[in-house]
Order: C-alpha cells, then structure tokens, then sequence
C-alpha cells in the first residue's frame, strides 16, 4: 500500500493495547498508539481495543478525555472500531458492573455469558455470518476467530456475526461508521489481518 492511512488507536492505559497497533501495521496502517487530540483529529480512522473490565476501562477513558473522543468520532461520522472490551463499552451498561455507565452508542446492555458455559470463552470459534458486510470482504466462508471474553452484548438489527457458546452469543456488529468485534482480529491469524485490512481499506475510502 503506498498510501498508509493514520489510524489512531486510543491509548487510555489499560490491556494490551501494542497488539492492535502492531496487527494494524501489519494490515497496512500507520497505526498510532495516541490520547493526543491533534493525532486524533488528523486519523483516518479511530480504534478503541483492549483486554479487562467494564468499570476501570470506562473509568480510563473518562479520566483521559478519550470517552469524549470516542462519541466525537462517531457522531462526525468517521471510521471507528472497538474490540473486545472497546466493543463492550459502546453499550449502555454491563452486568459486570452494575451501576457504571457504558457509553452509550448502542442502547443495550452487556450479559454474561450463560451459566452453563466456562467463564471465559477463551478459544477459537467460528463465526455465522448474517449479512454480507465490508467487515468480512475477502474472508473464507468457514471464519475462524480467537475469542477471549465473559459476557456478550445483547442481540438486535446491528448484529452482522454471531458464534454459538451455550446459546447465540453476539460476535460482530456495525451500524454506519462504527464497527465493533468481541473477538480479538490482531490475535485471529491470517483471518484477522485480512478483517484488520478491511478496516483500512474504509479508511482509504472504501465503503462503510
């Protein structure tokens, strides 16, 4: 790729935030581990990924000013995704902290995953794929994904994947700008670069 989208990969100190950047690189990025507002502004698209709990991660973004950054991206319309616990906390609220408010950008909660099941999914699964979505161009009909997490958003007309863990558990979900995967891509192998890739190929311009 000659040209090398800035994507900015929110920073807010929590989980192992070095992992998206580099599997964005690896896509074709200039990926930024970045809170500074000016690399922010500039980014063709805007990240929000990690590993850990509700309550502290929202508690980060806030004490950052990155919670702000996040629903300023989103309502300018520009290319976003969360992953994993950044896709946990676009919702409204989570059983696991009962109490602290998400953000709110999808107004649903966040469950635990059933009873039944070992906590966390901690595994590769496949995805069952709804629509045909530009998150998924390119990838093999049988998509593999490495998953690390305990609860799961709740289902409604935004969900583009799903995977089966004790019940239909929520994957994937994109509503206009915003992307967002439980699953880690920058951890899925061959699979996962080529969905990073898709990303990137949005913030050259490609189609939402």
């Amino acid at each position: 790729m000659t040209n090398r989208p800035l994507i900015a990969i929110l920073d807010y100190g929590i989980g192992n935030l070095h992992s998206a950047q580099k599997g964005f690189e690896h896509a074709g990025a200039d990926a930024r581990l970045t809170a500074d507002p000016t690399i922010i502004d500039r980014a063709h698209g805007v990240v929000l990924p990690g590993v850990g709990s509700f309550a502290p991660t929202m508690k980060a973004l806030s004490d950052t000013g990155l919670a702000q950054v996040v629903h300023d991206v989103v309502e300018a319309g520009r290319p976003f995704m969360g992953i994993c616990i950044g896709m946990q906390v676009l919702f409204a609220s989570s059983e696991e902290a009962p109490g602290c408010a998400g953000l709110g950008v999808f107004d649903r909660p966040v469950r635990w995953l059933p009873d039944s099941m070992k906590r966390p999914q901690m595994q590769w699964n496949v995805l069952d794929r709804r629509v045909d979505h530009p998150m998924f161009a390119g990838l093999p009909d049988e998509t593999w994904m490495y998953f690390v997490h305990s609860l799961a958003a709740v289902d409604a007309e935004d969900v583009i994947a799903t995977c089966e863990y004790g019940e239909t558990v929520v994957a994937a979900l994109a509503r206009d700008n915003v992307w967002a995967a439980q699953f880690h891509p920058e951890k899925s192998g061959a699979n996962g670069l080529a969905l990073l890739a898709n990303f990137v190929d949005v913030c050259c311009g490609g189609h939402v």
